[in-house]
């Protein structure tokens, strides 16, 4: 049987204790993310994330990302230059598989977000 899911307000769902950003380039950065579906099979997941002020590294070459932006803005930049942009609330943001580079959070940044693995 396949039971349809849903959420209410993703602006103010808890997403419990924030923890240091692993991959933070800026003393302080924390994060915290609560996953509220995953496929069976462990392909796909979806969440909500949040991030405080700070710049970090962003690796997508095991799994595409499909990110709404709930609150908050930064800038993402390519590994590669040349493909930088400014996101905001209501925006949404496709990061291919194989895409690598670095966020940059000016405001504190809620975003849903789609992650697809390799199978």
């Amino acid at each position: 049987m396949i039971n349809l899911k849903s959420f209410g307000d993703l602006s103010s769902l808890d997403l419990g204790p924030f923890a240091p950003k692993p991959t933070s380039f800026t003393e302080g950065q924390v994060e915290a993310a609560r996953e509220l579906w995953a496929s069976e099979d462990g392909v796909s997941k979806v969440g909500v994330w949040e991030c405080t002020p700070g710049r970090f590294s962003a690796d997508r070459t095991r799994s595409s990302e499909i990110c709404h932006i709930i609150s908050g803005s930064a800038t993402v930049v390519g590994k590669s230059g040349g493909d930088e942009r400014r996101i905001g609330p209501g925006d949404m943001l496709i990061l291919p598989l194989g895409w690598e580079g670095q966020w940059t959070i000016h405001e504190r940044v809620r975003k849903t977000y789609v992650l697809t693995s390799r199978g």
